[in-house]
């Protein structure tokens, strides 16, 4: 009596003109991934970042962090696709990008806390459309109870009232009476001094609050903005010079919900930051150390080595669902790779 093994074999050899493999099941991709375009990068993380999922770069300054970015926004944007950077605190260099290969017609730079020019005209016009400026003033403030044009409040109405009563009745009379003399005050000499030569008053630094409050908030309405507007196939959230006392107490609900719309838009979402803040909302987690200089010349910078750690990865593709007996191997969690100068040329 064959067995289920043979039945199986002689089955798939029948259909096999028909219906490759008919009895066996095609293998489950648990996440799509992306290419970062970095081959080392790619190996370890089996095909590159993953889509629809929040994936958090952790480091210091120049431990390579955007330059991953960018190489992934490159592949992305060289694909035909369209992406989005929320840059936080101004630190994007668009020459920079365009040097890695992003198409720039596909990237959405949002610059956070940017004073608008003050040489914007009365109307903003684009192709075929016109602002009015009447759209630009804002509404005037209404006065009243509670600006609804009722008076003003009680409280307010009270306020030097005790003093003006007190004056009023006080038995001190600070008028003088008719009958009585009147005291001559003999005026002082005027004495005329020469004008001391003017100084020039001592330039006014602008008042910049170092808490960035502000620009965060616009940034993480932005990303709101994007995720309900569909269409982005990667979003770069750039929070890599925020501190991390300030960027560690955004909610956690907020990451949530950010992932939960990735999943839906099957969006790519990149965190930058220099400490993990997103918990388990992460699907991945890569840290990178600092970037090393390559000593190939002793006078010239040539490049800087990379170095990226996986801390941690939510969903771990699986080749089979049949648990050995034996401890598999381990995989390996970190890479390198070079990141070289133009003037360097190829080695």
């Amino acid at each position: 009596m064959p067995t289920s093994l043979a039945l199986r074999q002689q089955i798939e050899a029948a259909l096999a003109h028909r219906v490759p493999s008919a009895l066996t099941p095609a293998p489950r991709l648990l996440r799509p991934v992306a290419s970062t375009g970095i081959p080392a990068l790619d190996e370890l993380l089996e095909g590159g970042l993953p889509l629809g999922a929040i994936t958090e770069m952790v480091g210091a300054e120049c431990s390579g962090r955007t330059s991953l970015a960018l190489s992934f926004v490159s592949q992305m944007t060289q694909a035909g696709k369209v992406c989005a950077w929320i840059d936080v605190s101004n630190a994007l260099h668009p020459e920079s990008a365009a040097a890695t290969g992003i198409d720039l017609s596909r990237l959405l730079w949002i610059r956070c806390g940017v004073p608008p020019s003050t040489n914007t005209p009365s109307s903003i016009s684009t192709e075929g459309f016109a602002l009015p400026e009447k759209y630009l003033i804002p509404p005037p403030i209404k006065k009243g109870l509670h600006g609804g044009g009722f008076g003003p409040h009680p409280r307010n109405e009270v306020k030097g009232l005790s003093d003006a009563v007190r004056g009023f009745l006080s038995p001190e009379v600070t008028a003088p009476r008719c009958a009585e003399p009147q005291r001559r005050i003999k005026p002082e000499r005027e004495i005329f001094e020469p004008n001391p030569p003017q100084q020039l008053a001592p330039r006014r630094k602008p008042v910049v609050s170092a808490k960035p409050w502000p620009r965060m908030e616009q940034a993480l309405r932005v990303t709101d903005l994007l995720l309900q507007a569909g269409g982005f196939s990667a979003i770069v959230l750039d929070m890599a010079s925020i501190a991390p006392e300030y960027a560690s107490r955004v909610p956690l609900a907020t990451w949530f919900r950010y992932r939960a719309a990735a999943e839906k838009s099957q969006a790519s979402i990149l965190l930058l930051t220099q400490h993990a803040c997103a918990k388990s909302s992460a699907g991945l987690v890569l840290r990178l150390q600092p970037g090393n200089a390559l000593h190939e010349e002793k006078t010239v910078f040539t490049g800087v080595e990379y170095r990226v750690e996986v801390a941690r990865e939510r969903f771990q593709p699986t080749s089979t669902n049949v648990i050995p007996l034996r401890k598999p191997p381990q995989r390996a969690t970190d890479a390198s790779w070079q990141s070289r100068t133009a003037w360097a040329g190829a080695r």
